[in-house]
């Protein structure tokens, strides 16, 4: 097994693993998807990687910004680990990279949002030193729009 972390920054590159991206959102289109990253990569977003043997095994999002509380962050953003390839340290390693280009970028943290019901990234996250700091609030406008 050789995995390797890499990168993305064109939008061809992150289609290319929507089939990833659909066990966060089954019924994701490539045509949304698309449409998502062409607004989206404009404004500070990249993803990255792993590729088992050539096969993309896991995916995350990665945003950069600077709040008035927080100063320079780095968001994680739809952190995805194929289920079948999970408890390989696939996640460890995305988390690791994270960890370095955050360092790297002058960031002060790093934040992410996990659902609430979704325990085991809530102890995955635990493991790699993340902690709740509040509550994302929202208020849905348009249902028909989620994913």
């Amino acid at each position: 097994m050789k995995l390797e972390l890499k990168e993305l920054t064109t939008k061809q590159e992150m289609l290319a693993n929507i089939d990833v991206m659909r066990f966060l959102y089954p019924t994701f289109t490539l045509e949304k998807y698309d449409a998502y990253l062409t607004e989206m990569i404009p404004h500070n977003y990249k993803q990255i990687a792993v590729y088992e043997d050539g096969v993309c095994v896991g995916t995350s999002g990665l945003w950069s910004g600077t709040k008035l509380w927080s100063g320079k962050y780095l968001e994680i953003d739809n952190f995805i680990v194929h289920p079948d390839h999970r408890s390989k340290g696939i996640g460890k390693i995305m988390t690791d990279y994270v960890d370095a280009v955050a360092r790297e970028t002058g960031c002060n943290m790093i934040v992410l949002d996990a659902f609430t019901g979704n325990f085991t990234a809530h102890r995955f996250y635990y493991n790699q030193g993340y902690a709740p700091k509040g509550f994302h609030f929202l208020k849905i406008i348009n249902e028909d729009g989620l994913s």
